[in-house]
């Protein structure tokens, strides 16, 4: 709240931003219907107060944050479309930009395509998606690569490719440790990793111990 009456008071931007972050309360909380309703009216009122770059900045943040709301109902249609503005509005940054503290561009709509893939079941295309960023060279911080290696980890596991998951859930850890350690995906990996494997596996229980799991 007292980010939006801050910005009640400063450029036009600057409430976008808060919306995205009120949004991401929505999110955070589980009520994904609320989010994304947040993020209609925030979407209209950017079309309408912003314009050149920052309007697409705008935009973008804030159909990253519908398209991951809208993945989390696995409602395929209101995902597409936030995938598909959120493309858009890339195109108007040849390099991934961070203004007002979020990281928006190219890269950084694949990892969240990605990661929503992964919510909605669609494995295969977030493995495929995955592969064509890291194969790319991937210029992304730390903190978006991270996930980025749980969320393909998750993905593999799904399709039976237990060996895979577990070499993306130690680039994880490689790139963020403290992240992997206390990351919910992270840990649910872990945890689902530990009670497919027979045998003991030594890589699986060194990170096991890093996070904190009983054996």
């Amino acid at each position: 709240m007292k980010q939006l009456v801050a910005a009640e008071q400063a450029d036009p931007i600057a409430a976008i931003v808060a919306a995205r972050d009120e949004a991401g309360t929505f999110l955070n909380s589980g009520d994904f219907e609320g989010g994304l309703a947040l993020i209609d009216r925030s979407v209209i009122h950017a079309e309408s107060t912003l314009t050149g770059r920052e309007r697409a900045y705008g935009l973008g943040i804030l159909h990253l944050r519908g398209l991951t709301l809208a993945g989390r109902l696995k409602d395929k249609q209101t995902t597409n479309r936030h995938i598909q503005a959120a493309w858009r509005a890339a195109e108007y940054f040849p390099e991934d930009i961070t203004a007002h503290g979020i990281l928006f561009g190219a890269e950084n709509t694949a990892t969240h395509v990605i990661s929503t893939a992964s919510d909605m079941d669609q494995h295969r295309q977030a493995m495929n998606a995955a592969d064509d960023l890291i194969r790319g060279g991937m210029p992304l911080p730390a903190a978006r690569v991270g996930p980025l290696y749980m969320n393909l980890g998750r993905s593999q596991l799904a399709v039976g490719d237990q060996d895979g998951a577990l070499e993306s859930l130690e680039k994880a850890w490689r790139v963020t440790p403290e992240m992997a350690a206390v990351h919910p995906t992270s840990l649910e990996l872990t945890r689902v990793l530990l009670s497919k494997h027979k045998r003991s596996n030594e890589r699986l229980t060194k990170l096991a111990k890093r996070a904190g799991i009983s054996m």
